[in-house]
């Protein structure tokens, strides 16, 4: 230490550093995270696994391949990429006028978009099948037609569209709320009309969260249950879902049954979310180009 007038100046002062982490990027909440995820996700998924797999492979196929079952997979998967495809349109353009628009009660169109999110979904599907019911507030204009929607496949597409909608909607909202408009302005400066700068500079940074949105609809269509069972007749070759099916087979002690349909849903789930993720990355590379 040297005095320069009244002021002290520290020089070539070595702070021994005995608290440096051994291990770069392991800290406690790096621990707590990967341990929160272990026991709640990694555990049971490899508990239905390996469970399922004590039957052997002959065992195994013959159950997950039934007819019932691969008719409750069609049901299933299906109807739930369906209403994810659709809600995907349908959220993109609800995100866009509940962002760009004003106009009276906008606040409560935008808090009824999260209704799927607070209604309990045996509520949801009592309320889904009276109004879809041949003589509801819906289901009777159709019923002249010959057009039934409630106990049929079509009430069970209604309602995950029903509870899937909210996942892009709220995706996609806060992206669109914070696209600056000079962008657009600049586009039409240099002479593009309105659907050249929407398909060509507002459509593909939305490209991304629009596929995050549809791929977290389609795995909570996947996975619904409450709202489905009451809406629908959940018969066998008809409108039978796979987790209608399992609780089915759980109600008849068929444990080994319920247990090898559960990993073959958590298995094509886990396939179709990881080419869901693939479509998202080329979407980020495209955006970037």
């Amino acid at each position: 230490m040297r005095t320069i007038g009244k002021v002290k100046i520290m020089a070539n002062v070595s702070i021994p550093l005995t608290n440096r982490n051994k291990f770069p990027g392991v800290s406690i909440p790096w621990i707590v995270t990967i341990s929160y995820l272990i026991v709640l996700l990694v555990i049971p998924t490899l508990a239905l696994i390996t469970k399922s797999l004590t039957l052997g492979p002959a065992e195994f196929w013959r159950i997950a391949t039934g007819p019932v079952a691969l008719s409750a997979y069609n049901v299933t998967f299906l109807t739930a990429l369906a209403a994810g495809l659709i809600n995907g349109v349908m959220g993109t353009l609800i995100a866009w006028v509940l962002v760009r628009y004003q106009f009276p009660g906008k606040k409560i169109v935008d808090a009824a978009v999260d209704i799927p999110f607070a209604l309990p979904t045996s509520v949801a599907g009592l309320v889904l099948a009276t109004v879809y019911s041949e003589k509801g507030w819906i289901g009777q204009l159709f019923a002249p037609a010959g057009i039934k929607i409630a106990f049929t496949r079509l009430g069970v597409f209604v309602a995950m569209l029903f509870i899937s909608l909210p996942f892009i909607v709220r995706t996609l909202q806060p992206v669109l709320q914070e696209m600056e408009t000079e962008v657009e302005e600049a586009a039409w400066s240099l002479g593009a009309n309105e659907l050249q700068t929407f398909w060509k500079v507002i459509f593909p940074p939305l490209i991304p969260p629009i596929l995050t949105g549809v791929a977290l609809g389609f795995s909570r269509a996947i996975g619904e249950y409450g709202s489905v069972v009451i809406i629908a007749s959940n018969i066998p070759f008809k409108d039978l879902i796979a987790p209608v099916l399992i609780f089915q087979r759980l109600e008849e002690y068929d444990y080994t049954g319920a247990t090898v349909i559960g990993a073959t849903l958590l298995l094509v789930s886990l396939v179709m979310l990881l080419v869901i993720n693939f479509l998202q990355q080329w979407g980020r590379r495209y955006t970037v180009k």
